[in-house]
């Protein structure tokens, strides 16, 4: 009898000392521990706020439409920014791709773009190259493209490449040809000079 009563007293002392003990080990745990600094947090995006609300931007925006006479004009750039109601959209890295109805295909590739949506036209400035599907190399300056019909011309001087050599001149322009309905002509003109490289490949 006098066994039992110690083992209750036993059971009853543990059921209140063992969770005592797991409450001061916690403790101990919790006061040892290294304090959090906010500033130690991993950065996971470096963004600026406050600009981004400032400026609006997109990210990698497309755009993909048809002209007035049948081309598929698509738009790409690596940010965007909208217009306002005192500056015109912007991009930057901005390709322009045109596929005209005669099945050529004619890519610029530009630094940054304005947007002139009243004119119903982009101006594509720094380091323009324009490649097309006959074999043409363009690098100008410049170049203007029309959003609501296909027209390309550039703004400036170009140096160019093609399958016949290599060609300088004072502008360059794709348009559709005046007499024929669907079909497209690249025109240089303005002191244009050939050198005449039959297989040629070399970049201007």
């Amino acid at each position: 009898m006098a066994r039992a009563d110690t083992h209750s007293r036993v059971v009853a002392w543990l059921k209140v000392a063992l969770p005592l003990a797991a409450l001061a080990i916690l403790a101990t745990l919790f006061l040892l521990a290294d304090r959090i600094d906010p500033n130690d947090a991993i950065p996971y995006a470096e963004v600026d706020v406050e600009d981004r609300a400032r400026t609006p931007r997109m990210t990698e925006p497309t755009y993909a439409g048809l002209t007035s006479d049948g081309s598929a004009l698509t738009l790409t750039a690596d940010q965007a920014r909208p217009a306002t109601a005192t500056t015109s959209a912007v991009a930057t890295g901005m390709t322009l791709a045109l596929d005209t109805p005669d099945g050529a295909r004619t890519e610029v590739v530009a630094a940054s773009a304005v947007i002139d949506d009243p004119e119903r036209k982009l101006h594509l400035t720094g380091g323009v190259v324009a490649t097309t599907s006959a074999g043409y190399r363009i690098v100008t300056d410049g170049v203007s493209a029309n959003l609501d019909r296909s027209a390309l011309e550039s703004t400036g001087p170009v140096t160019a490449t093609g399958p016949a050599g290599k060609i300088t001149a004072d502008h360059f322009s794709l348009r559709q040809a005046d007499k024929a309905a669907g079909t497209y002509v690249l025109v240089f003109n303005g002191a244009v000079k050939l050198v005449y490289l039959p297989g040629s490949s070399a970049s201007p």
